[in-house]
C-alpha cells in the first residue's frame, strides 16, 4: 500500500497498492485526519472505496512500500501515525502449500508521520507536490511518477526517535495474513480466531497506540470489517523471537514416504510489565512480573502441529537491583512478605487461570542476595499452598553450582530431577490435527524457568525441557527413526538465538552460553565473548538503558499524563463527560490518618524513647499510615557520601518497630511497606497490617543536589503509592545549608520537583495528595541576638515574618501551591544536646525554623502541627497529623452506569435513524430556498475557492450521517454550492464554521443551536407535522447540518413553525 498526504484539511490516506489487489486485497482507502475543533488526542477515521477518494491534489510521503500501521500516539500535543515500511518474511509455519497458512514477518522500519502537525512531513525541498495523475474510472497509481526529493529533519530531531530505535531493532514480528494471530499460542481455544480484535492482550504491544484503530473497526458492518482485515492496514505487533527451519525428515517405517517439516521458536515477550534489565525487576501490585516471556516450540508436517510452551519471568516478588554499585549488585527487597503476598498470588492465579499447573524451576544459587531472594520465593510459595492453592510446584536447581562443578554437560540431569521429570510427562503437549482443526492433545501445564535476569541460565535450561519432550513426541509418533541429527542441530540454533535476542531486549547485548547451546561444547572462544558480553552489559545498563525505559514507557502509554489517541465520537464523548459528573455514584469514600514527622539527626544513633514524637496524643487513636523523614542519618562525612551506608537506617528501622510493638494501648499491628535511602536522607513508610491489600503501586526513588546534582549530601527521597484509588507522594529532603542561600534552597525545591520521577513517568504533581517533610535549610533573616530572644518571648509572630521559607512562598518561588499548618512551637534548631538552651558552641548558628512539614491535597486536611522535645540532635523532631478523604472505585458499578448511558443514548439514536429512513428526495434537483431574499454572498469564484469550500463541508458532516444518507448529502452540497464559493468566505477554519450556519440558517429560517463547537451537549427535539421531521443537536455543527438536510424537506410555513418551537424549547 502507498501512503499520501492532502493539505487541505489535512489528512493522512492509506490506499492499497495495485500489487496488493493482484493479490486479491480489495481496492480501498484509510482516511485518518484530525479531529477539528477537539483535542489534541482525538482523530477522525474513514474507510472507504479506493475510486471514491480524491487523490488528485495528494501528495505521496514516501517512496517506500507501506505494510500496514501500528496505530496513532500522541506526544506533545502532536498525534503521529506509525507505518511500517520495511519488512523481511520469516517464513510459514505450515510446510508446503497447506492452507491456511501461518506466515511471520520481521518489522524492519517504522516511520511516523504528523496527522496534526507538517513539521516532519518528508517532502521536496522545494515544496513541489509530487503527484499522480488518477483515472477517474480506476483510481489506479502509476508508479513510474512518483519524484521525491527528502527533506526531512534530522531523525535525533523527531519526537518520536527514541520509538524509531525501539521498533525497528529487529525484535518485532507480526503476521501479514489476517487467517490466524501470532500473539495466540496454538491450540488455546481451539485454532486461532480468524478475527483480528481477538488477541492475547499480554504481548500485543501496540495495543495503546492500536486501540483507536481497533475501536473505529468495531464500528464497521461485518462486510468492511473484512475488507479492513484483508487490506492489512492495521497491525498487530509482538516483541520477541521467531526462528523457523524447513527440514527434510528421515523416513519413517510405519510411514513409508518422505515429508517436510518446519521446526519454529515463538517467544512473545509480556508489555504489562516492560523496560531494561536494572529498570524493571520483579513484580507489580497487578501481578505482571518482569521479563515475562511465553515460549512456543511448534514442529509441524502436513498432517499436524505439535505445539510445546514454557513460560519465563523474574521473580514474582517486590525487588530491586541498582546496576551501578562499588561492590557488586546489591538486591533489595522492598517489601515484607505480609505486604507482597496479594500480589505474589495474584501472578501465580493468572498462571493458573491460563496453563492450568505451574511448576517453578528456580535457578538461584547460594550466593548472599540470590539465597536471600530464593528464600523469599519459597516462603511466598509455602504461604500461597499453604491456604488452600493446588497445582502448583517448585524445584530449587543451582546452575551455577552444577556448572562449576560438573560443566555444562551436568545441567543436563536437570530433566531428571524428582518433580521435574514426572511433570514432563505429566503435562505433556498440544498436537492439531491441521486437516479437521481439532486438538488431539493438549498440554496440561507449564514449566516457569527464573534465573535471576531470566536469561542466560533460564534459557539452557527450557532449551533442555524443549528437547526432553520434542524427543518423546518424535519416539511414538516416528516409530522406528533414530537419527534426528539435523533437526536437534537447528533445534539447538533456534534456542541460541532466542537466547540472544531475549538479551538483547533486556540487557542489551547478546545471551552467555549460547556457544554451547548451539554446539554442545564449551570452548575459549565461547568464553572470551561471554565476558565480552558481561562488560558490554555494564555499560549499556548503566549508561543507555535509562533513555530506552523512556522510550518503551512512552510507546506502552505508561507515562502519567500521556492521553490515547480516540476516535472522534460525540456520542461516547458525552458518555465520559456524563461518567465524571455522576462519580460519586459509583465510588465511596473512607476517612484515613496519616502521621508525617521529619527529623534531622546530626548523624546520631538512637538513644531515648521516641514515643513523646511517634505518638503524641494520649488517645488511642492510631494513624493508618506513618511517614517518617530524616536527614543526617549518618555523619557528613566524605566517605559516606561516596557510599550509602544501610546500616544506620536499618538501626533506625528497628528501634521504631521495636517502639511501636512494645506501646500502650496497642491496637494496630503495622510494618514496613517501604524505605529509602539517599546517603543521610532517609525516608520510611509504615502502614496498618490490614491495610496492605488496599495500598497499591508503591515506589520508590531519590534525587541529588549537592554539587550541582552530582552528590547526594544533599537531596531527596520520595515515596508513592495509591490509597485505593487516591494517590500520594511523600518526600522528605535535605536542601542547601547557609544562611544567605536562599537561592540556592529555592533551586534544590525545583530540581527535586522537576527531577524526582518515579516509573512511567510519574512525578510529584502527578499525585492527589503531596507532603513534603524536610529540613529546608530556610533561616530567619534577623540578627542572632533578635531571634533568641524573640524565641525566649515566644513573640512567633515577628519571627515568622522575617522566616525566609514564608517569603519564598508568598513570593511564589518555591512550595507554590503548598500549605503550611499554623506554626505555634519555637524554632527547631540549633540546640545544645539534651538541652533546651539554643547552641551555645563558638558557631552560635542563628535558630530557625529549619524542619518543617508542608503539603497540597483537597482531600488533606492538617489536625495537629508541632513539635516533639526529644534532645538527642541538635534539631528538634516536628510532626503533623492529617486527616484526609480516599476514594475506592467500584469499577462493576462504573461499567455498568457507562453499558446504561451508552444504550440510552443508542437507543434514541436508533429511533430518529427509523424515521429518518421513511425521509428521502422526491426528485434530483433540490427546491429553491425557502427565503425568498437573494443571498448576500453571490458573485464569482474560483474553481479553488469552490473546491476548498466542499472539501470543508465534507470534513464537518458528521460520519455516521455520511454512511446514512450519503446521497442526500451530495445534493444538499451541490444546492448550497453557490453560496460556499462566495470569495468573501473566511479562511480561518472556525469563522469559516460560523458562517457555515449563518448559511444554513439563511437557506433554511432554522435556528441552528449554540455554536459553541468545544462542548457536546445532546439535546433532541422532534417535531411532526404534515411536511417532515426536524430534530437538534444543540452545540454540534454536525447535528445542525442534520436539521438543515431535514429541514429542506419540510414545506417553508412548517419549516418556520419548527424553528420558533426550538427557539422557544432551547
Amino acid at each position: 500500500m502507498h501512503l499520501y498526504l492532502r493539505g487541505s484539511p489535512r489528512a493522512l490516506i492509506l490506499v492499497t497498492s495495485s500489487d496488493d489487489e493482484r493479490k486479491a486485497c480489495p481496492p480501498r482507502a484509510l482516511v485518518l485526519r484530525p479531529a477539528e475543533g477537539k483535542t489534541s488526542s482525538q482523530a477522525v477515521i474513514e474507510s472507504l472505496p479506493k475510486d471514491q477518494v480524491d487523490l488528485s491534489s495528494a501528495v505521496r510521503l514516501t517512496s517506500k512500500e507501506v505494510y500496514g500501521c501500528l496505530g496513532l500516539i500522541n506526544i506533545a500535543n502532536d498525534i503521529f501515525l506509525a507505518v511500517v515500511t520495511a519488512v523481511s518474511l520469516i517464513g510459514n509455519l505450515r510446510p508446503g502449500a497447506s492452507y491456511p497458512s501461518q506466515h511471520i514477518s520481521r518489522i524492519l522500519e517504522v516511520s511516523f508521520y504528523g496527522l496534526n502537525t507538517n513539521t516532519y512531513d518528508d517532502l521536496p525541498v522545494d515544496g513541489a507536490a509530487a503527484r499522480f495523475a488518477h483515472s477517474n474510472q480506476t483510481g489506479a497509481i502509476p508508479k513510474e511518477q512518483y519524484v521525491q526529493q527528502p527533506a526531512q529533519p534530522p531523525i535525533s530531531d523527531h519526537p518520536c526517535a527514541p520509538l524509531v530505535k525501539i521498533l525497528a531493532a529487529g525484535t518485532f514480528y507480526y503476521t501479514p495474513t489476517p487467517q490466524w494471530d501470532l500473539s495466540t499460542r496454538l491450540g488455546k481455544d481451539g485454532e486461532a480466531s480468524k478475527d483480528i480484535s481477538y488477541f492475547d492482550g499480554r504481548f500485543v504491544w501496540n495495543e495503546f497506540i492500536v486501540r483507536s484503530l481497533l475501536d473505529f473497526r468495531e464500528g464497521l458492518d461485518e462486510k468492511e470489517r473484512e475488507e479492513l482485515d484483508m487490506c492489512q492496514f492495521i497491525i498487530l505487533a509482538t516483541q520477541g523471537y521467531v526462528g523457523l527451519f524447513t527440514i527434510p525428515l528421515p523416513v519413517s517405517p510405519s510411514r513409508g514416504a518422505p515429508e517436510i517439516g518446519t521446526l519454529a521458536l515463538i517467544s512473545r515477550l509480556g508489555w504489562k510489565r516492560a523496560g531494561t534489565r536494572f529498570n524493571t525487576r520483579g513484580v507489580d501490585d497487578d501481578g505482571n512480573c518482569a521479563n515475562f516471556v511465553e515460549t512456543e516450540t511448534i514442529f509441524s508436517t502436513q498432517e499436524i502441529s505439535y505445539s510445546y510452551v514454557q513460560i519465563r519471568g523474574s521473580i514474582p516478588l517486590f525487588w530491586e537491583q541498582q546496576g551501578l554499585q562499588t561492590f557488586g549488585h546489591r538486591i533489595q527487597i522492598t517489601r515484607p512478605q505480609l505486604a507482597s503476598q496479594p500480589a505474589f498470588e495474584r501472578h501465580m492465579t493468572q498462571l493458573l487461570d491460563e496453563y492450568a499447573a505451574v511448576h517453578v524451576v528456580n535457578l538461584l544459587g547460594v550466593k548472599e542476595n540470590e539465597q536471600i531472594l530464593s528464600g523469599a520465593y519459597s516462603q511466598h510459595l509455602r504461604a500461597m499452598l499453604a491456604s488452600g492453592h493446588e497445582n502448583i510446584w517448585m524445584t530449587n536447581f543451582d546452575f551455577h553450582n552444577a556448572v562449576r562443578t560438573g560443566g555444562h554437560d551436568s545441567t543436563m540431569g536437570i530433566k531428571r530431577t524428582p518433580g521435574v521429570r514426572t511433570n514432563i510427562d505429566n503435562f505433556g503437549f498440544t498436537a492439531i490435527d491441521l486437516r479437521t482443526g481439532q486438538i488431539v492433545a493438549e498440554q496440561r501445564g507449564v514449566f516457569r524457568t527464573n534465573c535471576l535476569d531470566c536469561l542466560d541460565s533460564t534459557n539452557f535450561v527450557q532449551d533442555i525441557l524443549s528437547r526432553a519432550t520434542l524427543e518423546q513426541y518424535l519416539f511414538n509418533t516416528y516409530l522406528g527413526v533414530t537419527s534426528w541429527e539435523r533437526l536437534w542441530s537447528y533445534h539447538g540454533e533456534l534456542w541460541a538465538e532466542n537466547g540472544d535476542a531475549l538479551s538483547r531486549i533486556y540487557a542489551g547485548t547478546g545471551a552467555l552460553n549460547t556457544g554451547f547451546t548451539r554446539s554442545g561444547k564449551r570452548t575459549w572462544g565461547g568464553l572470551l565473548s561471554d565476558m565480552t558480553k558481561s562488560v558490554s552489559r555494564a555499560y549499556i545498563n548503566n549508561f543507555q538503558d535509562k533513555g530506552k525505559q523512556s522510550a518503551i514507557d512512552m510507546f506502552l502509554g505508561n507515562f502519567m499524563n500521556q492521553k490515547i489517541v480516540t476516535i472522534y465520537d460525540p456520542i461516547h464523548d458525552f458518555v465520559r463527560s456524563a461518567l465524571a459528573k455522576r462519580l460519586p455514584e459509583y465510588s465511596t469514600t473512607r476517612k484515613c490518618s496519616i502521621f508525617v514527622g521529619t527529623w534531622n539527626l546530626n548523624g546520631r544513633s538512637p538513644s531515648e524513647s521516641l514515643i513523646p514524637w511517634l505518638f503524641p496524643l494520649t488517645s488511642n487513636s492510631e494513624p493508618d499510615m506513618m511517614v517518617l523523614g530524616f536527614q543526617e542519618i549518618v555523619p557528613p562525612t566524605a566517605q559516606q557520601i561516596m557510599q550509602t551506608d544501610p546500616e544506620k537506617l536499618r538501626t533506625w528501622e528497628t528501634v521504631i518497630m521495636t517502639t511501636l510493638a512494645k506501646r500502650p494501648n496497642k491496637t494496630a499491628e503495622y510494618l514496613i511497606l517501604r524505605s529509602e535511602q539517599l546517603v543521610g536522607t532517609a525516608l520510611i513508610l509504615l502502614v496498618k497490617s490490614e491495610l496492605t491489600g488496599v495500598i497499591r503501586n508503591v515506589e520508590a526513588t531519590t534525587r541529588k543536589t549537592g554539587l550541582r546534582g552530582m552528590s547526594g549530601d544533599k537531596g531527596a527521597v520520595g515515596i508513592r503509592l495509591e490509597y485505593y484509588d487516591t494517590s500520594f507522594c511523600f518526600i522528605t529532603a535535605h536542601l542547601a545549608a547557609g544562611h544567605t542561600n536562599v537561592e540556592e534552597r529555592n533551586d534544590d525545591y525545583h530540581t527535586i520537583v522537576n527531577g524526582l520521577s518515579f516509573q512511567r513517568g510519574k512525578t510529584i504533581g502527578s499525585h492527589d495528595c503531596v507532603i513534603w517533610a524536610a529540613d529546608t535549610n530556610y533561616c530567619i533573616n534577623l540578627e542572632n541576638e533578635q531571634v533568641r530572644a524573640l524565641a525566649m518571648q515566644n513573640d512567633l509572630d515577628s519571627l515568622l515574618a522575617a522566616d525566609q521559607l514564608r517569603e519564598a512562598m508568598d513570593s511564589q518561588v518555591a512550595f507554590i501551591g503548598y500549605e503550611e499548618g499554623v506554626v505555634l512551637f519555637r524554632p527547631t534548631y540549633p540546640y545544645n544536646l539534651f538541652s533546651d538552651e539554643y547552641d551555645t558552641s563558638e558557631k552560635m548558628r542563628i535558630p530557625a525554623w529549619t524542619d518543617r512539614v508542608l503539603y497540597r491535597g483537597e482531600s488533606l486536611k492538617l489536625v495537629m502541627y508541632s513539635r516533639a522535645e526529644l534532645g538527642g540532635s541538635n534539631h528538634r523532631p516536628v510532626y503533623a497529623l492529617f486527616h484526609a478523604q480516599v476514594r475506592k472505585v467500584d469499577v462493576a458499578k462504573r461499567t455498568a452506569l457507562s453499558q446504561q448511558l451508552l444504550k440510552s443514548v443508542m437507543s434514541s439514536i436508533t429511533t430518529h435513524e427509523k424515521q429518518d429512513e421513511q425521509l428521502t428526495f422526491s426528485n434530483v434537483n433540490l427546491p429553491p430556498p425557502s427565503l425568498e431574499e437573494p443571498a448576500w454572498r453571490d458573485g464569482p469564484v474560483s474553481y479553488a475557492m469552490q473546491n476548498e469550500s466542499v472539501e470543508l463541508l465534507k470534513l464537518l458532516i458528521k460520519p455516521l450521517l455520511v454512511r446514512r444518507f450519503k446521497k442526500d448529502i451530495l445534493r444538499f452540497m451541490a444546492g448550497l454550492r453557490n453560496d460556499l464559493m462566495s470569495p468573501t468566505l473566511a479562511r480561518d477554519i472556525r469563522q469559516r464554521k460560523l458562517e457555515i450556519l449563518q448559511i444554513i440558517y439563511s437557506r433554511t429560517g432554522v435556528f441552528p443551536g449554540s455554536p459553541d463547537l468545544q462542548e457536546y451537549e445532546v439535546k433532541r427535539l422532534s417535531i411532526s407535522g404534515q411536511g417532515g421531521f426536524g430534530e437538534c443537536y444543540r452545540g454540534t455543527f454536525l447535528g445542525e447540518f442534520d436539521v438543515a438536510l431535514k429541514c429542506l424537506r419540510t414545506p417553508a410555513d412548517k419549516t418556520a413553525r419548527s424553528a420558533k418551537r426550538m427557539k422557544k424549547r432551547f
